[in-house]
């Protein structure tokens, strides 16, 4: 038996982080919330999530400084982030890309859209 993928939700709006967890726990994943930049860094350093569904913009560091940390940090620097953001433009994605995500996805995102990406990445991962 597989142990299931453990992923990190880091975001600070409480109505993403409650429909994301139940989404994700339905599909068989193990999950782990982090309400701010700082508990997210640590929270990946200390639990060494499969994947991490990052928000941009949130309180004491933003997804960009997590990004940027965890790249640059060893034992952790290959961990897999899906950025999550409202802020679509062109630039955010380029900036976001450019620090070390592997993916992002523009909020209002689809909730199957997303299912289906966090299989891609773990697949991709596993």
């Amino acid at each position: 038996m597989t142990t299931a993928h453990k992923i990190l939700i880091a975001d600070d709006e409480p109505n993403i982080v409650i429909s994301l967890e139940y989404l994700l726990k339905r599909e068989g994943y193990q999950v782990l919330v982090a309400r701010d930049g700082q508990e997210a860094l640590e929270a990946i350093a200390r639990e060494h999530p499969d994947l991490v569904l990052l928000d941009v913009m949130m309180p004491h560091k933003t997804g960009f400084e997590v990004c940027q940390a965890v790249r640059t940090t060893p034992g952790i620097e290959a961990t897999p982030i899906l950025m999550l953001t409202a802020r679509g433009r062109e630039t955010d994605v380029a900036k976001g890309l450019a620090l070390g995500a592997n993916a992002y996805m523009t909020k209002p995102f689809s909730t199957r859209e997303l299912v289906v990406k966090v299989a891609e990445m773990l697949g991709a991962a596993g």
